[in-house]
């Protein structure tokens, strides 16, 4: 039998892997990501260390899972009519989960470990939760040819302010969501048409 990850043995158990991705979120709080060990996270998580290295390799992997899958639902804010409603409430959301979740430390966690190890920084550059959310904010807010730039570069252009600002170690509460959301929708918004 293969597994989600294309691994062969039998199919992980849902509450296992649960107690392994919150077990990893709390450790890099705790301890730190150098700290984390897969040994470690299978103790915290009451598993074997065999249920671990069969779904996953690096204690990376795990780690970007569990921040993955909790930044979609952290980052998942309801539709707004006005783009710039939007888009805020959207950078509001990023705010909280780089500063406040859990699951942003170590996502902060892993960007930082990717500075200095090309497997990590692989491993980003192939799931990019953030980007992902983004871009459905900015296809919601500025649908069909109301975006001028490409999606990557608008996804960019929308968190890349709030990133630096954050990993930078300045304080969020300087940031102005509002302001941000209305200096992306001049650049990266097409001029409404004349009749």
């Amino acid at each position: 039998m293969v597994s989600e990850h294309g691994k062969v043995g039998r199919p992980r158990s849902e509450q296992a892997r649960a107690a392994i991705l919150h077990a990893v979120d709390d450790l890099v709080v705790e301890l730190g990501y150098g700290a984390v060990t897969l040994k470690g996270i299978a103790q915290r998580a009451g598993v074997s260390r065999q249920t671990v290295y069969r779904w996953w390799t690096t204690k990376a992997e795990i780690l970007l899972e569990a921040s993955a899958t909790d930044a979609l639902q952290e980052l998942d804010v309801p539709a707004h009519d006005d783009p710039a409603d939007d888009l805020t409430a959207y950078l509001q959301a990023l705010i909280a989960f780089l500063t406040t979740s859990d699951a942003g430390a170590a996502y902060r966690a892993l960007i930082g470990e990717a500075q200095h190890d090309q497997a990590v920084r692989d491993l980003l550059s192939g799931t990019d939760p953030i980007g992902s959310s983004a871009a459905a904010v900015i296809g919601r807010a500025l649908p069909g040819d109301a975006l001028t730039i490409p999606m990557p570069q608008a996804t960019a252009q929308l968190v890349g302010t709030v990133f630096f600002w954050i990993l930078s170690g300045r304080p969020a509460g300087a940031l102005d969501p509002r302001e941000l959301a209305a200096d992306f929708l001049r650049r990266a918004a097409a001029p409404p048409t004349r009749p």
